[in-house]
């Protein structure tokens, strides 16, 4: 009897907290809806170069030694093509082409990559998976100089939001 009634109250509080879970849940968007303007229209613009990329690199890894963390670190040009790269002692193997990944996609869909995120985990868009070359994984930023695109950073190698911060402080060299 006593289990019974364990288990009742165990599948009881279970239901509940799936039910709250469930109430919870952001209606998702209208797919429907017309912008007025294009989201994330800037214009491309001529390529990073080397130097700037370098210095770049070097705030993003100077914030990543200061927190403790080893990352992987690219920029990519306004193409999408590898500038500059760094891969931080003890960095993962497997985040350096993640890192790159990240920046190619920030820069050819001219928004972060935590948009495509976004649209997953929090809008329930899941086909945004379905499209080419997406990683929907924060820590890809594009570089706006001007008000045009000139490149994107990736990092990879922490969590999605020490990437992500680790490449807010590399942009912020250009992004001001």
């Amino acid at each position: 009897m006593r289990s019974q009634i364990l288990a009742s109250l165990v599948i009881g509080t279970a239901m509940l907290i799936g039910t709250q879970v469930h109430a919870q849940q952001p209606a998702p968007p209208n797919l429907d809806a017309i912008p007025e303007k294009m989201p994330f229209a800037n214009p491309y613009g001529a390529p990073i170069g080397a130097a700037k990329a370098e210095q770049l690199i070097r705030a993003a890894a100077d914030e990543a030694t200061k927190k403790g963390w080893s990352m992987n670190i690219a920029v990519v040009d306004s193409g999408g093509n590898l500038v500059a790269f760094l891969r931080m002692d003890g960095a993962q193997l497997a985040s350096i082409t993640i890192a790159e990944h990240k920046a190619r996609v920030a820069v050819k869909y001219r928004r972060p990559t935590k948009a495509f995120e976004d649209a997953v985990q929090k809008g329930g868009l899941n086909y945004i998976l379905t499209l080419d070359d997406v990683i929907a994984s924060r820590g890809g930023i594009p570089l706006i100089e001007d008000g045009k695109i000139i490149g994107a950073i990736g990092c990879s190698g922490g969590t999605g939001s020490q990437d992500e911060a680790t490449c807010m402080v590399g942009a912020a060299v250009v992004n001001k």
